[in-house]
C-alpha cells in the first residue's frame, strides 16, 4: 500500500462534503498539475490518503481510501489530465495542523513542506505513522 496526501479547499470540498458520499466516494477532479497528476497515475485501489484542508486551515482532517484508479477528468476540456475516487475512512481525533508538521524534525522531508503548493503527493510510511499518531488514529 501507498500513501498520499490530498490537499483541497474547505470551502469548495471540505471533509464533510467527502464523509457525505459515503461509500460510493467521490472524483477528485480538477488537477492540472503535470506532478501531482503522476502522482496520481501510481495510486491504486486501497491506498490511503490525508484529507488536508488548505487555504487558512491548513490542517490534516481525516482518511480517505482510492477506490478508483486514474481515468480521464471530465472537467479537463483538452483532455490532458485525470482523476482517481476516494472515499472517506475516518476522520482525525486532533487535526494536525502545518505547523504541526513543521515542528517535528522527523517529518522535515515530507513535499507538504518541500513542494507546498503540490496538491496532490506522496507520503513516506514512517511519516504516515507519525502523522496518524499524532492525529489519535491508528495507522
Amino acid at each position: 500500500m501507498n500513501y498520499w496526501l490530498f490537499k483541497s479547499e474547505p470551502g469548495t470540498w471540505g471533509w464533510d462534503d467527502q464523509v457525505a458520499r459515503g461509500d460510493r466516494g467521490e472524483h477528485w477532479d480538477g488537477v492540472r498539475n503535470y506532478q501531482a497528476s503522476n502522482n496520481m497515475k501510481a495510486m491504486k485501489v486501497g491506498d490511503r490518503g490525508f484529507f488536508y484542508h488548505s487555504v487558512n486551515e491548513k490542517r490534516i482532517v481525516g482518511i480517505v481510501e482510492v477506490i478508483r484508479e486514474y481515468y480521464p477528468d471530465h472537467t479537463d476540456p483538452k483532455g490532458r489530465f485525470g482523476m482517481v475516487d476516494v472515499k472517506a475512512v475516518k476522520p482525525f481525533e486532533t487535526p494536525v495542523t502545518l505547523a504541526d508538521i513543521k515542528n517535528d524534525e522527523r517529518l522535515a522531508d515530507l513535499p507538504l513542506i518541500k513542494q507546498s503548493r503540490l496538491s496532490v503527493m506522496p507520503i513516506p510510511e514512517d511519516a504516515w505513522k507519525i502523522i496518524c499518531e499524532m492525529g489519535g488514529v491508528e495507522p
